[in-house]
């Protein structure tokens, strides 16, 4: 295994175009490229996700809908939230390539860790639906191509952005290979992620977080629920659903993580993979609105993802 965390994005993702003051801007990733540039990262580009790997999650008339509904200039609104642009569809082939690409550097044993730093994000995208500024459910995509591309037995999705994942809830809900663990705000867009939202075979676990649950009652439960809960998964690789949106600073929402709170659940989730499944991590950019804190926040994660390695 090599001691290496490598950096996949791609400029494509630059050229996802979203309308004035939405919250899900190009700033968002030029501000965390722009922080993670220093560190000791090896740098690939995000190939495009084929096809054939997209129907692992996604059926071909969505596909087919995504592309008769893409502008060829301006700008196209799949929901008041969600919207196309001449760019978009592209930026989100390279974005779920980027997981494909970083699934294999960790499994190839070229990589210890990854973090995929594209837009749009994904963990909203249902199997048939763009909501939630996403398109493609790239951390769903990740785990089953891990599954069936490589034979794994179990994979564990955790994803700690502060809103519900509940396109990789949807897109993983049958898988019984896979546990989705998402710890969330409620109440808080979309509505979905409540306890008793279980999966079809016991393998989701929701555990939401009332409105300025700060990084102590994070710590305690993670430390109390979350780890032990992936302990006894034993997953074969650890996928990171990675939103920076529960920093205390983030417009959209009420949580008051900090940086270091980041850091040290990163810490966390990488000694557990070390101690589970060869310290294999893929973390993928989700959410994160605020461009100081989003920047700080990657950064950090990204350091301890770089520790990791040693």
């Amino acid at each position: 295994m090599s001691s290496t965390t490598v950096l996949i994005t791609h400029p494509d993702c630059l050229g996802h175009e979203t309308p004035p003051g939405h919250p899900e801007q190009i700033a968002r990733l030029e501000v965390v490229l722009e922080e993670l540039k220093r560190l000791p990262v090896t740098l690939l580009s995000a190939p495009l996700a084929q096809v054939s790997d997209l129907l692992r999650v996604h059926p071909q008339q969505y596909l087919d809908a995504l592309r008769a509904a893409s502008p060829a200039h301006g700008n196209a609104a799949l929901d008041a939230d969600t919207h196309l642009s001449a760019g978009s569809l592209k930026a989100a082939y390279r974005a779920a390539g980027g997981v494909l690409l970083a699934v294999d550097q960790v499994l190839s044993g070229a990589a210890q860790n990854a973090f995929v730093a594209t837009r749009p994000p994904g963990h909203h995208a249902e199997t048939a639906k763009a909501m939630g500024f996403c398109l493609f459910g790239n951390a769903a995509l990740g785990a089953k191509y891990a599954l069936d591309r490589y034979g794994l037995q179990r994979v564990a999705v955790v994803d700690f952005d502060v809103h519900h994942g509940n396109g990789t809830q949807d897109l993983l809900w049958e898988e019984p290979r896979a546990l989705f663990v998402s710890t969330h705000q409620m109440p808080l867009w979309p509505g979905s992620g409540a306890p008793d939202e279980k999966g079809a075979f016991d393998n989701i676990m929701n555990l939401p977080l009332a409105p300025e649950t700060d990084g102590q009652a994070m710590r305690t439960l993670y430390r109390q629920t979350v780890l032990p809960h992936l302990r006894a998964f034993q997953p074969d690789l650890l996928i990171i659903s990675a939103g920076f949106d529960a920093h205390a600073s983030d417009p959209l929402a009420q949580l008051n993580w900090r940086v270091e709170d980041f850091a040290w659940l990163t810490q966390e989730l990488c000694a557990l993979a070390a101690e589970l499944c060869q310290g294999r991590v893929v973390s993928v950019l989700e959410g994160g609105y605020d461009l100081p804190a989003l920047a700080a926040s990657a950064k950090a994660h990204v350091e301890k993802l770089l520790e990791a390695t040693k």
